[in-house]
């Protein structure tokens, strides 16, 4: 086989990236991971919520409750030995009449079925007894949920990659991709354009990885698939949390609420919102800025579950964007880990879709892509 510069690829600097590069290092492999900007994780990774999802809404046996499980299972344990701070502070799912009480008890099968530890039902009584601040007719209790400090996992990513030879370069974007004998040559610009050669090639540059898969030479045009953005956005909560776990409503088309997180602090804000961006718009489109009139339908939304916010306590945060693989009304859809069975591609995977709880779930796809590709 020709020799190439790399054994593997990776494009793409994100939580999902830079995991799957690690695991490709941890299995012998010599990687580079490729990224466009001047830092990494500047994309999805760094506009969420922070939290670590326990695995409840996913359809059972899809690869987002299974990716979820198993990663966040992997994530405390990572975050753990490498001191990278967290906390497993739980979440009340919150029900405010007989319908959502129908919808947490469906959660609740859900969550067991997906193996999800802890799950129970709490009463109007136990609820306010727990968080006196809430009206809630009822609850579903969560307690493997958590939050993290996402830029301290991805620093530790990278420590973890670079110990095992691994290999990080900012500001390079990918302008072309070309099947060669024996693996891929990747152009890059930037200020040093070069070309450079490997076996195996993961397209996980999130937002990005649809325009990336145009620049694949030979990637079927039924294997491109179409991306719609669902914007989101956060305001912080000026004064002292009256909560001491995450607080959700029962889930939205195309998320999960406003739901009321916390910081490592203890600092209080809400979001995300769903705010469907026109059909065709690209990430390089993307405008995050946070409206501040968007205060009133927050402050309506999280009054449904906490009538005593304040008024005017609201202030804008920040903006995410999620890459959906459906329209608005759509449905829900999976991951898509896109392999040489869907393109015909061989050493090539394509990381579409890959919204929440991709944080969550990152170690899990890492070692599925890597696992798949060491052994093929």
């Amino acid at each position: 086989m020709p020799q190439t510069d790399f054994d593997s690829l990776v494009i793409g600097a994100g939580a999902v990236g830079l995991a799957t590069a690690a695991e490709l290092a941890e299995r012998g492999q010599s990687v580079l991971v490729l990224e466009a900007g001047p830092q990494p994780g500047e994309g999805t990774t760094a506009r969420n919520s922070e939290v670590i999802h326990a695995g409840l809404y996913y359809p059972t046996g899809s690869l987002k409750h299974a990716l979820c499980v198993t990663g966040r299972r992997r994530l405390y344990d990572f975050l753990r030995d490498q001191n990278v701070a967290h906390a497993k502070c739980g979440k009340l799912v919150v029900a405010s009449d007989a319908a959502e009480e129908e919808r947490l008890s469906e959660i609740l099968e859900r969550g067991r079925e997906n193996g999800v530890e802890g799950l129970r039902l709490l009463s109007r009584r136990e609820v306010a007894a727990r968080a006196p601040e809430l009206r809630a007719s009822a609850a579903l209790w969560s307690p493997e949920t958590g939050i993290f400090d996402s830029h301290g996992y991805l620093v530790q990513l990278i420590a973890w990659l670079e110990a095992r030879g691994g290999l990080l370069v900012l500001r390079t974007p990918v302008t072309g991709v070309t099947p060669i004998q024996g693996g891929y040559a990747v152009e890059t610009g930037g200020a040093e354009p070069t070309r450079i050669t490997a076996r195996r090639l993961v397209n996980a540059a999130g937002l990005w990885a649809p325009g990336l898969a145009e620049k694949i030479a030979g990637l079927p045009a039924e294997a491109r698939p179409r991306q719609w953005l669902a914007k989101g956005c956060y305001f912080r909560f000026t004064g002292r949390s009256p909560f001491d776990c995450l607080i959700y409503p029962v889930p939205v088309d195309g998320g999960l609420g406003i739901h009321a997180t916390l910081d490592l602090g203890g600092a209080l804000r809400f979001g995300p919102d769903v705010d469907w961006l026109p059909e065709g718009t690209g990430p390089e489109g993307i405008d995050y800025r946070v409206d501040p009139a968007r205060a009133g339908a927050f402050e309506t939304a999280i009054r449904r579950y906490w009538p005593g916010l304040p008024e005017g306590r609201l202030e804008p945060d920040y903006s995410g964007v999620r890459p959906k693989l459906r329209g608005p009304g759509g449905g829900t859809f999976d991951f898509e880990i896109q392999t040489e069975g869907a393109h015909g591609l061989p050493g090539l995977v394509n990381l579409f879709g890959i919204e929440s709880p991709g944080l969550t779930a990152s170690l899990a796809i890492g070692a599925r892509v890597a696992e798949g590709l060491v052994e093929s």
